[in-house]
Order: structure tokens, then C-alpha cells, then sequence
């Protein structure tokens, strides 16, 4: 990969250009994230996306804190040494669900390498607290690796969220630099265990534009599809800052509409392949 300062000569294509959030929905969860001080990632991580997801009802919430234990190159999360973790957060994540009238939560969390549970135990706590104060929400957990220990993943797999996700992020050949404590195996064979132990869907995403090439893309998929992953996600990487890794190239929205037939062509229950697609695009559609 190149210095990140190359990424000032690619200018954004036309097609990366995300429309101003609008619509009632959008307007009055909006007034109540503000009120209320609510933090969702769909904020925080500027998704370009949000207001089409607020608008279906849709929202994104980041538990165990806001700072990582891992460096990965293409992350605008802080990294560094966690704060404690905050066991009333369960609650209160619940508690602004139901404030908002979320019909779909999708849940995601820093990695918590320096926890024996590696933060599971939260996890399967948060869930709960969702199932209990808000029981009409359906939720997708969008989870780390938990360094491939199944008795974490199981935390997750017994308390049953509709869609459990795990994003492979890249290729092969480039996980190391863009993932840096990640492996690529390790991920997919904690996609391949939730399916073999039980849960009903499983998930994963890809971003685009970091320096791979077509045929690793179309193995990275067939890869996947391998683990019997059920739904997958594939957009454009867009670099958060001049000290992350730089985009190498925008792929175009034809190259993108090759990998969506590639894709349902194995057999995928689902597949969002554009431009701007993110991991939560259309969550609550991938529960049906």
C-alpha cells in the first residue's frame, strides 16, 4: 500500500456522494438522540447511511466503551487502554432502544482483548436487556473475533439474536496490514462455528478499495460462502482521517453489481453490494 498522504490525489467519484438525511422518522429520532444525549455509532462513525436507516427505524449502538484494544489501519475508533467496563450499560443501551422506538437494533462493540471474557459476558447481557425492555426489537450483534474462543462466541449463540455478524473487512493477502491483530482463517472459522452451532443466521462484510484485485475479491466471497455464511455485506472504503490507510482506488458501481450476482449465484440469502453499503445497510431486512 502506498503513504497515506496519496490518498489526497484520488478525488471522489460522483457515484460516493450520500444524500442529505430527511423524512419525519429521521427528523424525530434525531430530536430525541439529542435530548437525551443518546450515542449511536451511526453518528459517531458519520455513516452515510443514517438517515435512510433511522427513516426504516434502524439504528447502530457501540457497547464496552469507546476505545479498542486493537489498531486496525482502516478504524476510526480510539485506540488505546479501555476504561473499566460500565455494567449498567445493558440497560441504559435498552433503555434508549426503547426511547427511540427501534424496530431493528444492530449491536457492534470495540474489541476487549484485555478482558478474560473478552467482553462477552456484556454482550449476552445487553441482549437481554433488549429482549426485556424492548421485546418487539429484533437485533443483529455485529461481533469481534473474541480471538476465536468458542465458549465466548457460545455467550452469544445461546441468548439467540436474530442475526449474529462477523466482518472479514478484506482479502486474504491483506488482512494482516488492515486488520493488524486479526487473521483471516480465524475469522472464518468463527463464521463457520456459529452456523454448526446453531445459529439460525450468520453474516459478514467486506469493504473495497484498499488494493486487492477482482479474482481475491471473487475468492474472498466464495471463501465465505464456504463458512455457509448466510447474508453479506460489500462497499467502498472510505479512509477517516489522513493517518489511516489511504484508499487505493474507488470501485466503480458495475464492478460492484459483479460481485452481488457473484454472490446470490453461491447461494447467499442476501447480498448488499454498492458503493456506500455498510455492514448495518439494510440490517432489518436480513433477518427475513
Amino acid at each position: 500500500m502506498n503513504d497515506s498522504s496519496t490518498s489526497t490525489l484520488i478525488q471522489k467519484p460522483k457515484w460516493i456522494r450520500v444524500k442529505l438525511p430527511t423524512g419525519k422518522n429521521y427528523r424525530e429520532l434525531r430530536t430525541l438522540v439529542d435530548k437525551y444525549k443518546l450515542n449511536t455509532i451511526c453518528q459517531s462513525g458519520s455513516c452515510p447511511n443514517m438517515g435512510e436507516c433511522w427513516g426504516e427505524g434502524t439504528a447502530t449502538f457501540m457497547i464496552l466503551g469507546n476505545i479498542c484494544t486493537r489498531s486496525c489501519g482502516f478504524c476510526g475508533v480510539k485506540t488505546g487502554k479501555p476504561l473499566a467496563v460500565n455494567w449498567d450499560e445493558p440497560e441504559k443501551v435498552a433503555r434508549s432502544i426503547k426511547l427511540m422506538k427501534i424496530k431493528h437494533a444492530v449491536l457492534t462493540s470495540v474489541d476487549r482483548d484485555d478482558l478474560k471474557d473478552m467482553g462477552s459476558i456484556l454482550w449476552a447481557e445487553t441482549v437481554n436487556a433488549v429482549r426485556r425492555i424492548s421485546p418487539g426489537t429484533t437485533m443483529e450483534t455485529l461481533i469481534p473475533d473474541f480471538q476465536g474462543i468458542t465458549k465466548h462466541i457460545d455467550r452469544l449463540i445461546e441468548v439467540a439474536p436474530e442475526v449474529i455478524s462477523h466482518n472479514m473487512e478484506t482479502v486474504k493477502r491483506l488482512t494482516r496490514e488492515v486488520r493488524i491483530q486479526a487473521k483471516y482463517e480465524r475469522s472464518l472459522e468463527v463464521l463457520r462455528y456459529m452456523k454448526e452451532a446453531g445459529q439460525n443466521r450468520t453474516k459478514t462484510g467486506l469493504m473495497l478499495g484498499l488494493g486487492e484485485t477482482k479474482r481475491e475479491v471473487f475468492q474472498t466471497i466464495e471463501d465465505i460462502r464456504k463458512a455457509n455464511v448466510d447474508v453479506i455485506t460489500i462497499g467502498q472504503y472510505l479512509q477517516p482521517t489522513q493517518k489511516h490507510l489511504a484508499v487505493q482506488r474507488f470501485v466503480d458501481p458495475e464492478e460492484f453489481e459483479e460481485y452481488r450476482l457473484f454472490a446470490q449465484s453461491l447461494g447467499f440469502r442476501h447480498v448488499e453490494s454498492s458503493p456506500l453499503v455498510r455492514s448495518s445497510y439494510h440490517a432489518e431486512k436480513h433477518i427475513h
